[in-house]
């Protein structure tokens, strides 16, 4: 009996191992990305969390970011980038900015104590991979 078990969590994991074509597990589509920089600039700390490639819908919080702090990601296109900042409890005064292929989109300031802000941008949605519709 537990030779079969054996056998049978053995052939599992070879199936795992084996079962993936480029042997990573990364089960996201290729999609096509844009370049995107979160910057956030102040004093103190903040809580930050914004939006890029290896995300699927969820965002990425840091905690406690010591400032200034900046990060250059990759975002699928039809997805919009998206940073925002939370102060602490100390408060103060903080500004995210958010640029798209090197070109600045919006920016916006937090003060006070929990101050929060967002920036946000569009991108453009991924070139379509349906063949094109015979109306003929």
């Amino acid at each position: 009996m537990a030779g079969a078990v054996l056998v049978a969590c053995l052939g599992l994991v070879l199936y795992g191992v084996l079962g993936t074509e480029d042997g990573t597990g990364d089960d996201e589509p290729k999609v096509p990305t844009a370049a995107v920089i979160y910057e956030v600039t102040g004093e103190g700390s903040v809580d930050v969390s914004y939006l890029g490639r290896s995300e699927k819908g969820t965002a990425t919080v840091e905690k406690n970011v010591e400032l200034p702090w900046k990060k250059t990601v990759q975002v699928p296109l039809g997805r919009p980038p998206t940073v925002g900042i939370v102060l602490d409890a100390e408060g103060g005064q903080a500004r995210c900015a958010l640029a798209i292929r090197g070109k600045h989109v919006q920016s916006s300031t937090a003060s006070g104590s929990y101050g929060r802000a967002t920036c946000a941008g569009e991108l453009p949605a991924p070139p379509s991979t349906d063949p094109p519709a015979d109306n003929g």
